[in-house]
């Protein structure tokens, strides 16, 4: 066999073994959306749980990282607050409608996805609904009917991260 030959599949061998590499650093590299969080698991840089990413992409690594997408997309949860008693002890009930979703700020996503990285949105909703509706009856205990009925602004800028509840 002549020189040729092997020139030819030594240069064959590199173009394979280059595009190769290429593919693995192709199909490493995830991104998610605007409306999306990638969070990186694993050994991450920092030393830190995971490594989320708002709108943009990151090489992850097999066998020592993986990844999941949680949604920004806001969820509307209905609250029927019955029997709820005030302050002064006369059971009201109350409808509510809240709209709740992940902020972007650095460490609330953090905190999403240390709390909510493997939940479903059904699961999510549940445990946002339960956590609202709890603070909703404590707030209702802590006012009388005539403060409910005379103050109802004040009443509608309820907000549940202002009691001790974030997510």
């Amino acid at each position: 066999m002549d020189g040729g030959f092997w020139l030819t599949m030594v240069f064959l061998g590199a173009a394979l073994t280059f595009a190769h590499g290429l593919m693995l650093l192709v199909t490493r590299y995830k991104r998610c959306a605007s409306d999306e969080i990638l969070v990186v698991y694993g050994r991450v840089e920092g030393g830190g749980s995971s490594r989320c990413i708002h709108g943009g992409g990151t090489m992850v690594w097999p066998l020592i990282q993986d990844y999941k997408i949680l949604s920004l997309t806001p969820m509307t949860i209905d609250i029927p607050l019955t029997n709820a008693l005030s302050k002064d002890a006369i059971q009201i009930n109350i409808f509510s409608t809240f709209a709740v979703g992940i902020g972007t700020e650095p460490s609330i996503m953090n905190n999403a996805a240390e709390r909510l990285l493997h939940l479903d949105r059904s699961q999510i909703k549940r445990l946002a609904s339960d956590i609202i509706f709890g603070q909703l009856r404590s707030t209702i205990s802590s006012l009388t009917i005539s403060q409910i009925n005379s103050d109802r602004s004040q009443f509608s800028k309820f907000n549940p991260q202002k009691c001790g509840r974030r997510t």
